[in-house]
């Protein structure tokens, strides 16, 4: 099968380079281009393309705008190109918000030490969102109810007490947990990559301001994205959540964020167990941060009091640590494939036998207290 791809982008040299390397894979190949987000939305109904490679800084109308306008008249798989700034941070965390699955720093030297590596990259990413047959949904309003707009609103910096409440979750009744397994737990674990964001967004949201465990969380992403990603869901939470630094104490109802470029070990014994943030300049290891790293650690440090989560996310990191967790008597829980963006990372880990449950995303929040038997 051969997906069609709508490339858009300002710059006429970008265009013509993604465009040659989308169609040098046999299974790819460019239909059309556009030149800016009115465009982009236009050729979207008109030509229903199955990915749209999106820029965020065009004239007209801009990629996050044309993502949102898109979602809601022709939804369809989209990739981002971002700068790795924190303006394009907080610009493509919008954008996955508004419905993008993915995103790719736009200068290709970021991401791979050669061309060749850069093309095998972007063609692979468009593949796997490609396949995606239901696109995740377009939004996640930031509130019930709110007189400002979304923009105004996340520019507010909230304390905790003022805080916005999270949308409720209507629940499907596709989860297999009736009741908790009775173990104790002193840590939550999250490991995920692709469409993580938005996954761990929804999660985080529905957990209660004293939720009686830390939290960590490692999530595939560049350096320049981990502070506003955690400033981001730290406005949007009842839970504190913060990027991860070098001697933080874990505390209940706090969730850490592993920084990108860097690998997250926990330290320590009983109340005093601290996060070490350890730079890596080694080719030894792909991801940094590393969920098998992080988790490997967190077996050593709670042996099996902890709850794991592999979610949405391309490749297998976290397979190993999980396995680690769970051979120290942990649980471990997976995504399923239907509610993943990328169904590589909870595959893992379910095809070795290492879950006992895979879930639905938008069921992880009722399933995790339950089984921490939280109230």
């Amino acid at each position: 099968m051969t997906y069609k791809v709508l490339v858009v982008d300002d710059s006429s040299f970008f265009r013509r380079r993604v465009s040659d390397i989308i169609n040098s894979d046999e299974n790819l190949t460019v239909i059309d281009v556009a030149v800016n987000g009115l465009e982009a939305v236009e050729k979207a109904k008109k030509l229903k393309p199955d990915v749209i490679t999106m820029d965020i800084e065009m004239p007209l109308l801009n990629g996050i705008e044309a993502v949102k306008q898109i979602m809601a008249s022709s939804p369809t798989s989209i990739l981002m190109f971002s700068s790795l700034t924190h303006k394009g941070a907080k610009a493509t965390l919008e954008a996955l918000e508004a419905g993008a699955l993915d995103f790719l720093p736009k200068k290709f030297n970021e991401i791979a030490k050669t061309t060749s590596d850069a093309g095998s990259i972007l063609k692979e990413r468009v593949l796997q969102i490609a396949r995606k047959k239901r696109v995740v949904s377009r939004s996640i309003p930031l509130t019930r109810t709110s007189p400002l707009s979304p923009r105004l609103s996340r520019e507010i910096k909230l304390t905790r007490a003022e805080k916005p409440q999270p949308i409720p979750t209507v629940t499907r009744n596709t989860t297999k947990l009736k009741r908790s397994s009775g173990k104790s737990y002193q840590l939550l674990a999250i490991g995920t990559s692709t469409g993580g964001p938005v996954a761990l967004q929804k999660i985080l949201t529905q957990l209660p301001a004293d939720f009686p465990l830390p939290i960590i969380m490692i999530q595939h992403m560049p350096a320049a994205f981990t502070l506003a990603f955690a400033n981001r869901l730290n406005s949007l939470c009842k839970i504190s959540v913060k990027e991860a630094a070098n001697g933080d104490v874990l505390k209940a109802g706090c969730a850490y964020l592993a920084p990108g470029g860097k690998q997250m070990i926990l330290e320590g014994k009983g109340n005093s167990v601290r996060l070490k943030v350890l730079e890596d300049n080694s080719d030894r290891i792909a991801f940094k941060p590393s969920v098998d790293i992080s988790f490997g650690s967190a077996a050593k440090v709670f042996n099996g009091d902890v709850l794991g989560v592999i979610l949405t996310g391309m490749g297998s990191d976290g397979r190993d640590g999980s396995k680690m967790l769970k051979n120290n008597g942990a649980t471990i829980w997976a995504q399923d494939e239907e509610s993943c963006v990328v169904y590589g990372m909870p595959q893992a880990v379910t095809n070795a036998g290492i879950s006992s449950l895979n879930i639905s995303l938008m069921d992880f929040p009722n399933a995790i207290l339950k089984e921490i038997q939280y109230g």
